[in-house]
């Protein structure tokens, strides 16, 4: 590992957040210098980030925790745009009620783990809107499109993983690059920004930023990028089995959240704990060389910090306590998942997918042939299973880790 001497690298080295950067001495002696405003940026696309999304916003905390100033950069004006890193295909664009909408919802999660304010290590949060959209397209062109090449713009993965499938790459989307470096530059000029960091896949679009802001203004600003995060079995990031794991609780309830954690595979206990908790690297270290069914434990020890951490210590008690019951006692949990139905009966089949357990009637299926769904407590093997629904709640099971309720309205 190497030595830096500013808590901050430090910091981010340790805890296994650094990939790539673009002037190592140079952003490690500044840091040691001065306090360092550091921006990272999120599209608006949805009413809420997700876990994918997590490792940049604990960049920022990071930052904090090192004596240094956060920016967080909604992308107001780029999200009308698209970025096509990582994208296969063309994204729905957002009008602006919707995108200021989406913007307000998602504050919520970034003061959880944050202290906004105005003092000199204080987060704050801006708009790209606020500049891009008075730009001049004419004077873009000239002062800023003048310093990109199309050559260099067609090397980057994100454009030509698009255009190795052949799938369309919208003119639009090929102007994202030069305006989230034109960002870079604007916030160097209103903020002393000096370093932009985000995930592997921005490198390319960092990098321009950083050249940008040199040619122009003459500035040195920096670049740093973390690891692709993925799962031990090479799953991205972000999902679980019912679908995206949302930070905002109006968008997935606690033990859904606190269970995502406690799903953790063996191999990402430590990874995880230093990436998504505050607890101390020699905790960590002792959690993470746990084996067997103590592994369990750490697991817990995950989930619950990681669900305070974002969704506060109520949440991550609540869920906790439903896990509990779950397990120990067999309780249906009122925390759990839940649908709710006007008949008599459901389909077994029909109730997997419901509560996000199945993504479709032959993925229900299977895991009923396979042995994984069990009605309150009874396993069920008949494919073609109706569930009664009278005034009892019912727990429905899919394999060990995943439960949930029915119940009628009647």
């Amino acid at each position: 590992m190497t030595e830096y001497a500013s808590d901050l690298l430090r910091l981010l080295s340790s805890r296994g957040y650094i990939h790539q950067l673009t002037d190592a001495h140079g952003l490690d002696a500044l840091a040691t210098k001065q306090i360092v405003p550091v921006y990272v940026g999120f599209d608006a696309t949805a009413a809420s980030l997700h876990v994918g999304n997590l490792v940049s916003i604990m960049l920022l905390r990071r930052v904090q925790q090192a004596g240094h100033k956060p920016i967080v950069i909604m992308g107001g004006g780029t999200t009308k745009i698209g970025d096509p890193s990582g994208k296969d295909e063309v994204r729905k664009l957002l009008d602006d009620d919707g995108i200021n909408a989406n913007i307000a919802s998602i504050r919520r999660a970034f003061e959880r783990l944050l202290t906004f304010g105005d003092g000199p290590t204080d987060a704050v949060m801006v708009n790209n809107d606020e500049w891009l959209s008075k730009l001049g397209y004419i004077e873009l062109l000239r002062d800023v499109g003048r310093h990109f090449t199309i050559n260099r713009m067609l090397t980057f993965d994100s454009v030509k993983l698009r255009l190795d499938r052949e799938q369309p790459l919208t003119f639009l989307e090929f102007n994202y690059m030069i305006l989230q470096a034109y960002d870079f530059l604007e916030l160097s000029r209103r903020y002393g920004c000096r370093v932009q960091m985000g995930g592997s896949d921005q490198w390319g679009n960092i990098v321009n930023g950083v050249e940008l802001t040199r040619r122009i203004d003459g500035t040195e600003v920096f670049g740093v990028t973390t690891p692709l995060i993925t799962k031990a079995d090479g799953t991205k990031m972000g999902k679980s089995v019912s679908g995206a794991v949302w930070l905002n609780e109006e968008q997935l309830p606690h033990y859904d959240y606190w269970q995502f954690w406690r799903n953790t595979d063996d191999r990402d206990v430590g990874r995880f704990l230093r990436l998504f908790t505050d607890l101390p690297l020699d905790e960590i270290a002792q959690l993470e060389a746990l084996e067997g069914a103590a592994i369990n434990e750490a697991k817990i020890v995950l989930a619950n910090a990681a669900t305070a951490m974002c969704r506060g210590d109520a949440a991550a008690i609540e869920a906790a306590e439903t896990a509990r019951r779950t397990f120990e006692e067999g309780d249906s949990g009122g925390s759990l998942p839940g649908i709710t139905v006007t008949e008599p009966n459901i389909l077994l089949v029909d109730a997997l997918i419901a509560l996000g357990f199945a993504t479709s009637k032959g993925d229900a299926r299977r895991l009923i042939k396979g042995g994984g769904a069990r009605v309150n407590g009874e396993k069920i093997a008949d494919e073609s299973f109706s569930i009664a629904v009278g005034r009892e709640t019912i727990r429905l099971s899919a394999g060990k880790k995943l439960h949930g309720t029915i119940v009628s309205d009647a």
